[in-house]
């Protein structure tokens, strides 16, 4: 019987995302393909260390319960590694026990391409060229960002924090804020539409599926009155009133309640996220994502105008 995925929450990861292969990848740089092939063969029983998505991906897949019922999470592997010098990072995930095993290596091709065939409402990759393409062609995908950031936690509960334009909004109103290069005239225009919910960004099925996920946490929770739901989310924005009033509007559009929510006016995001302490957080800008990485596991989503010199430098 074949196995249905279209009704799983799948989240993709590359090898780079989930693990920290910073010496694997120094040898296939400076030697070549074929040295690289040699050195994860010799070095095929030593595991990985966590990468920066590892602590999302952990948490994720232990919301699933132990019947095939309550198997809500699926996590998929998608590697520019073929399969040979993959077998590491199958033998990696086997080693810090994570419930993986569906994959797809498609040797030095670009990974994203199947993300469709495996549901996936995310793609997370430390590879910035296969996000910027992936996001470009409409695919919900980020680039981890590197971090200092240590997962010493034994907790299970799972804290997401999602900036809003850009991420689960498009980029729209963030347009008329550049076009306009004055913060009156974009709270002049979010206060004319303020009831007016802002079209969908790039990361909103991810959030839905977040969102959907925490849900049936919380139906669990009022059923067992003892069970504590593993999931929090958090919205971070540098908006502020009276702007506020549109991410209210656009969330009770899609029917979700977020736990908590910053509008912070330019101040530092990391200063909240240093206490709300996410094991991910998403934002389109780089310049605040290189503020926040330290601190918590962040991811790059390069969409829309705030990202439109980056991609002319880069391609």
């Amino acid at each position: 019987m074949a196995y249905d995925i279209s009704h799983k929450f799948v989240v993709a990861v590359a090898s780079s995302a989930l693990f920290d292969l910073s010496q694997a990848d120094q040898v296939f740089r400076a030697q070549g393909e074929e040295e690289y092939r040699k050195y994860q063969r010799e070095h095929e029983q030593e595991p990985f260390l966590p990468g920066v998505a590892f602590p999302l991906v952990r948490r994720l897949l232990g919301i699933n319960g132990n019947s095939s019922n309550d198997q809500h999470v699926e996590v998929v592997l998608l590697s520019r590694n073929d399969p040979d010098t993959g077998l590491r990072v199958f033998k990696s995930i086997e080693h810090h026990g994570l419930p993986i095993s569906r994959a797809a290596f498609v040797t030095g091709s670009n990974p994203f391409v199947y993300m469709e065939a495996f549901n996936a409402s995310l793609f997370l990759s430390g590879n910035p060229e296969d996000v910027r393409e992936a996001v470009a062609s409409g695919l919900p995908a980020g680039c981890v960002y590197p971090t200092e950031y240590i997962d010493d936690e034994e907790e299970p509960e799972l804290r997401i924090a999602f900036d809003f334009d850009g991420i689960i909004a498009d980029d729209s109103a963030e347009a008329v804020y550049q076009k306009g290069g004055k913060l009156q005239a974009f709270h002049r225009h979010e206060q004319q539409f303020a009831n007016e919910p802002l079209p969908p960004g790039p990361l909103l099925k991810f959030f839905k599926e977040i969102a959907r996920l925490q849900q049936f946490e919380r139906n669990k929770r009022e059923q067992d009155a003892e069970y504590r739901p593993r999931i929090r989310i958090a919205i971070v924005t540098a908006r502020n009133a009276p702007a506020h009033e549109r991410v209210i509007s656009t969330l009770r559009q899609l029917g979700i309640q977020v736990d908590e929510a910053f509008f912070l006016g330019g101040i530092d995001k990391g200063r909240v996220l240093k206490i709300f302490k996410p094991h991910i957080f998403f934002d389109d800008q780089l310049g605040h994502i290189e503020g926040v990485a330290r601190i918590a596991p962040s991811v790059h989503v390069p969409f829309g105008v705030a990202n439109q010199e980056l991609t002319m430098t880069t391609s």
